[in-house]
């Protein structure tokens, strides 16, 4: 077997076996096969496709080039959640402590961000002395005194995909659905979770862009959960604009506390019932997505999610005043409103604009270098289909600096869409496969 034989197969459009498959990673991985290959069976790949089995098999190679992590001493049944991502995105903020509070074990991996906003990791160590730096039995300890842990992938998680994505991000082969959904679902098969719900978001703020491309990419990744033996659902929510109100990491932080006290954003709130309900269904705890939605928004109510997530945040070294008073959180220096110009309703907001004034101010990474200033960002007043009129507050900046904020002020007016008629109610749901 040899990798040029591999490349002429896929060129020609023949599947590939489940032993070349490994032969390929393997190869790859150490370092045995050269990358000018590797780019050269991806570019196969993308024009040719790959067959649900072929890709199942991918994924589970990359999965096990690495750890795979071995949750068994956790009881019950593991439930994780990956979203793919969007803007304003905190919902792991929210969402792991309403299922922790009914009994479900949530052990969770999560990322830095790269990109609009900082991932997970980032906003929680908005919490002065946070970490994700757990050691094993720490990390199992947390799960089953308090249902929910939330540690950094170690470089040993899925290596293959870490070495594939970095070169298929310089080769132009990133946007080929069976490689996206492979790069995806390896890390979460390796991260240990018996049931995994995925938010696989679609607008002008998501990777995917249209409700086609987003429905292809969720069955493509739940076929792949199913196959590997996994419990299965996705969600295909509305990233045609920005989910919640905050986008910035500790405006984010402060949005999901007023949620788990029963006073966040509508929307932020439906998303985390609907994507909470298939969790706990998965997990055993409700016979029904219906009850589970019950269930889950009596832990908003009785407050019984707002305490798992104290001890969660305490158990991994952070501060429980901040988050009992997240005012005590670091402000930013300048905080400026932008105001409508016309009369009207809001039609569109440019979502991923949004993300990228962010960005501009500093609240993401444009390299993996980057430092985030966790103060940064923007909070929103208005949403799609609002009533506005000249002069209404459309958002506040945070931000740092004075020359980054007026570009940001400028950039955010032109964001918006205001028309003379109203507009029509988006779906936030858009599509459930379970």
């Amino acid at each position: 077997m040899n990798m040029y034989d591999l490349i002429m197969k896929k060129k020609k459009g023949c599947e590939l076996t489940n032993d070349e498959i490994r032969y390929m990673i393997e190869g790859y991985t150490k370092e045995n096969i050269p990358d000018y290959q590797m780019s050269a069976m991806m570019m196969a790949i993308c024009f040719q496709g790959m067959t649900p089995e072929e890709t199942k098999n991918l994924t589970l190679a990359m999965a096990e080039s690495g750890d795979i992590l071995d949750l068994s001493e956790i009881k019950g049944i593991k439930v994780d959640k990956h979203s793919t991502g969007g803007v304003g995105d905190k919902t792991s903020l929210v969402l792991g402590p309403m299922v922790a509070a009914l009994g479900v074990s949530v052990a969770k991996m999560s990322g830095r961000g790269l990109g609009h906003t900082g991932g997970t990791i980032d906003k929680l160590e908005s919490f002065t002395g946070f970490t994700t730096a757990l050691s094993k039995e720490t990390f199992i300890q947390n799960v089953n005194e308090i249902g929910i842990a939330i540690a950094g992938q170690t470089a040993d998680l899925a290596p293959a995909d870490k070495k594939l994505y970095a070169l298929r991000d310089v080769t132009g082969t990133v946007d080929q659905m069976s490689l996206i959904a492979s790069s995806i679902m390896s890390k979460k098969l390796a991260s240990g979770a018996d049931a995994i719900v995925l938010d696989v978001k679609t607008g002008d703020g998501a990777f995917m862009k249209t409700l086609k491309d987003s429905m292809a990419l969720a069955e493509a990744m739940v076929s792949i959960g199913k196959l590997a033996g996994k419990k299965m659902a996705a969600i295909i929510s509305d990233m045609d604009q920005p989910l919640g109100n905050a986008v910035g990491n500790i405006l984010e932080v402060k949005e999901a506390i007023d949620t788990l006290q029963g006073n966040g954003p509508k929307d932020l709130e439906e998303l985390v019932l609907t994507l909470g309900s298939y969790m706990v269904v998965a997990a055993g705890k409700a016979q029904s997505v219906e009850e589970a939605r019950e269930q889950l928004k009596q832990t908003l109510i009785d407050g019984s999610a707002f305490e798992v997530f104290k001890k969660f945040v305490v158990a991994q070294g952070g501060c429980e005043d901040e988050v009992l008073h997240p005012e005590k959180l670091p402000v930013a220096q300048h905080i400026e409103e932008v105001v409508a110009d016309k009369d009207g309703y809001v039609a569109k907001i440019q979502t991923e604009e949004i993300g990228r004034i962010s960005l501009l101010l500093g609240g993401g990474r444009e390299t993996k270098e980057s430092e985030i200033d966790l103060t940064v960002g923007v909070m929103l007043h208005t949403k799609r289909g609002d009533r506005v009129a000249a002069g209404d507050v459309l958002a506040t900046i945070h931000a740092n600096d004075k020359e980054k904020l007026e570009q940001a002020k400028l950039r955010l007016l032109e964001a918006y869409t205001v028309v003379d008629n109203p507009v029509e109610e988006e779906l936030l749901i858009k599509k459930i496969i379970a």
